[in-house]
């Protein structure tokens, strides 16, 4: 049975009742970020029971080395681990002798947390009487600064209810702290430096092996009834933990609040040896604005993303938290203003996977940040993958590619490979073509070429340099095959042409010869140097198409369709609607054996082909491979509900639409795969918002123009996005009758909708 225990609310994530059953799943749920750094939502206080701490700092990792028994070339030399990050959340409650500890103690009630979306802030609240029956209320709120993206800030205030109370408070740093991704209780980081000034405290780490240096740090102020304490602390210093211990006595009724500013500064944005001064500095910034003033520049700043990125739906409140929630956790994981980092599967949120890159980026990400934010953020993303390029091919060096040819890596912190799974580094190799197929959409969608010349033309000589020498001649089929792979259908590995990857690889090619061919029309300078530095030539261009003009589809002629890969038909072709409801998720239920020899499909494969070249496909082509594998589909990856969705909505079959559309904006809020204590699924987040834009709005960019089909779900009464397109606001807000277009820019933009041309005017209605 899925999780019910969200609350439903427009705006808001809200958790009503204590369930240490569900501490781990809130932890996850709750989880705040901006960008920079990020945390579950652990309690402040001590907490004894089951709990997954973690915070985390953005480009900082750990390559845990990999052990591999049997053959090791081309093996990735290590694993790379998202680290725990040193603590700065912590603040000790102890009254009248006792710890604050919700698991341990008497009584729990009124107890309250909320993740307020529209502000960015997450608060708790609740009444707990302790083992010594003193009644405390207990109320707290923090937020993870979009401005000073180092500082997070807390307030946290006790009430004693039944008693006064002798107090005592202590907020703390604490470096001694482990990962819940560890094989042996290892330990990831050196504490070289403890240093305490006045009320400001400061430790200095540095990671193991890649040596990524960090400032952790803290500053308190203490308030009784809204007034200055005006308290001294006790500091103690340990090998690896500085706390500040304020000792008080208050009257029953009233209030103890302290408001904590923390956070880190780290050597990927300062000179190392400067860490601490630049702690300082920040700290001043957030300290002279004080909590509330900090608070409310959260709460504008977040605003600010609202205001283009913000989907409305009315008449269903369920689906409405569950588009606004991935919106929301797609803008604390990333804000496109630093070109070296990346999306990770979790985020922040949790360490399963990595907290690497993926293919996830380019195939669901991009899409998202290119309507909702400045170009620049697209191109940023786009730029961290033309940094990798030497990466990527060295990383095609070690499997015996040559000339240049270039495999990106299916996990990556750095532009290598670093993922521990056989198949997956090995086979996965579709990924080439998700990094192609993002350069062309972002053309598509921007209009902006230059990329191309400036970066882009050089990637995709690359990948195709990969796929023509990865392709193998049959003499049998007397075409070109592609042997050995995994296709984005991860219940399938070490197969022979499938589909999908077959597909791409023919595309890529393709496409990499139309840019050489326009650079060199178009752009002169620089195609002189991309083929002087690649050391290309027409000869070698043709051979690629060679390969692409003669590669080899499998497809069934009974059924009428291109088949996953090889020997599809071979398996017992039982659907999913004859699997017994005990048997899933199969992922949790089979062995890895009884999985791979079964049809059953993890998520959108030869699907995900007809989703990227849509164009390529008539509307019943397309509706017979959707009716021929969606019934073998388990969806049990959290990138096949949104595809799905999509194009159930292309072919009218909206009650199909809806139910996809609500399995992936809820994935996690309803937790359908039974693994949101392990953190969220960031990346298909941005698929939810694909599955209301593309799905339900229909829209395409097709011959350089933006066009929309609008439908809507009976379950609706209307709802609206807007897109920001070529510099243009563009919102569109869609009823059970009619859809409005609304334009906030400098010059009309022609669209087309349901196949008419409608020209819309800067800030005036159109209604259709």
């Amino acid at each position: 049975m899925n999780q019910d225990y969200i609350k439903p609310d427009n705006w808001s994530i809200i958790e009503e009742g204590f369930d240490p059953d569900q501490v781990k799943s809130s932890e996850s749920l709750f989880s705040i970020g901006n960008g920079a750094m990020g945390q579950r939502a652990n309690f402040e206080e001590h907490y004894s029971g089951p709990t997954f701490q973690g915070s985390y700092i953005a480009g900082v990792y750990y390559p845990d080395k990999t052990r591999v028994g049997w053959w090791k070339n081309g093996y990735p030399e290590y694993f790379a681990k998202v680290l725990n990050a040193p603590s700065w959340i912590g603040i000790d409650v102890n009254v009248n002798g006792e710890q604050i500890d919700l698991y341990t103690c008497k009584k729990v009630e009124n107890f309250r947390r909320e993740l307020n979306m529209k502000e960015g802030w997450l608060s708790r609240s609740f009444k707990i009487t302790l083992q010594n029956d003193n009644e405390i209320q207990v109320e707290t709120k923090r937020f993870l600064s979009l401005d000073l993206d180092e500082v997070g800030a807390i307030g946290y205030s006790v009430t004693p209810l039944n008693s006064d109370a002798d107090l005592v408070i202590t907020p703390y740093i604490d470096a001694g702290i482990t990962n819940e991704d560890s094989n042996w209780d290892d330990t990831f980081w050196n504490i070289s430096n403890l240093e305490v000034e006045n009320n400001q405290a400061f430790i200095e780490a540095q990671t193991m092996k890649t040596n990524f240096h960090t400032c952790t740090f803290m500053q308190s102020e203490c308030f009784v009834n809204d007034q200055s304490a005006g308290i001294q602390p006790q500091i103690i210093k340990t090998d690896n933990k500085i706390s500040f211990i304020y000792k008080i006595s208050v009257n029953k009724q009233e209030t103890f609040s302290i408001h904590k500013f923390g956070g880190y500064t780290a050597g990927r944005n300062h000179n190392r040896t400067e860490l601490i001064q630049a702690a300082k500095n920040v700290l001043f910034e957030a300290t002279n604005l004080g909590f509330e003033a900090l608070l409310n520049q959260q709460k504008q700043a977040w605003s600010k993303i609202w205001e283009t990125a913000d989907i409305t739906i009315d008449g269903d409140v369920e689906a409405q938290q569950g588009i606004r929630f991935n919106i929301f956790q797609l803008n604390q994981t990333y804000l496109g203003t630093d070109a070296t980092l990346n999306i990770g599967p979790k985020g922040f949120t949790g360490e399963k996977y990595g907290g690497s890159t993926y293919w996830d980026t380019e195939a669901y990400c991009i899409p998202f940040y290119m309507a909702t934010k400045d170009q620049s953020v697209a191109r940023n993303l786009l730029t961290y993958r033309y940094k990798h390029l030497e990466k990527a091919i060295e990383n095609a060096e070690k499997l015996g590619f040559k000339n240049g040819a270039a495999l990106y890596p299916m996990v990556t912190m750095n532009g290598e490979e670093c993922h521990n799974e056989w198949e997956i580094t090995f086979e996965e190799i579709h990924r080439n073509g998700a990094i192609a197929f993002a350069i062309f959409n972002y053309y598509r969608y921007t209009g902006d070429f230059s990329y191309i010349p400036e970066m882009g033309l050089d990637v995709l000589i690359g990948i195709a340099r990969f796929w023509h020498q990865r392709a193998t001649y049959s003499t049998d089929k007397n075409k070109y095959v592609i042997l050995g792979v995994t296709g984005p259908n991860e219940y399938e590995n070490n197969v022979n042409n499938n589909w999908y990857t077959n597909y791409i690889a023919q595309w890529c090619i393709r496409y990499a010869s139309e840019c050489i061919d326009k650079v060199e029309a178009e752009y002169d300078n620089d195609y002189t140097r991309i083929m002087n530095k690649a050391k290309l030539s027409k000869t070698e261009v043709k051979e690629w198409l060679h390969v692409s003009n003669n590669m080899y589809f499998p497809y069934s002629e009974k059924h009428n369709v291109y088949l996953q890969q090889d020997g599809f038909l071979d398996k017992e072709l039982i659907t999913v609607s004859e699997l017994d409801k005990s048997q899933r998720p199969i992922n949790q239920k089979w062995s890895w054996d009884r999985i791979l020899r079964s049809p059953y499909i993890k998520q959108a494969d030869t699907l995900q082909g007809m989703y990227f070249f849509e164009d390529q496909f008539t509307t019943e082509e397309l509706e017979r491979h959707f009716d021929f594998y969606e019934p073998f589909t388990v969806h049990e990856s959290s990138l096949s509900p949104c595809v799905h969705s999509i194009q159930a909505a292309k072919l009218d079959r909206m009650d199909q639409a809806y139910t996809f559309y609500l399995r992936t904006s809820r994935l996690d809020l309803d937790d359908y795969n039974h693994e949101v204590h392990e953190g969220l699924h960031i990346t298909s987040m941005a698929g939810t918002w694909m599955s209301i834009v593309e799905g339900f709005g229909g829209m395409r960019i097709i011959n350089d123009t933006l066009t929309f089909e609008p439908k809507i779900p009976e379950q609706w009464e209307a709802y609206s996005f807007k897109v920001n397109y070529r510099n243009q606001i563009l919102k569109i807000s869609v009823s059970q009758n009619e859809t409005h277009f609304e334009l906030e820019g400098h010059e009309d933009l022609q669209i087309l909708v349901n196949g008419n041309v409608v020209t819309i005017s800067p800030n005036n209605f159109v209604t259709i």
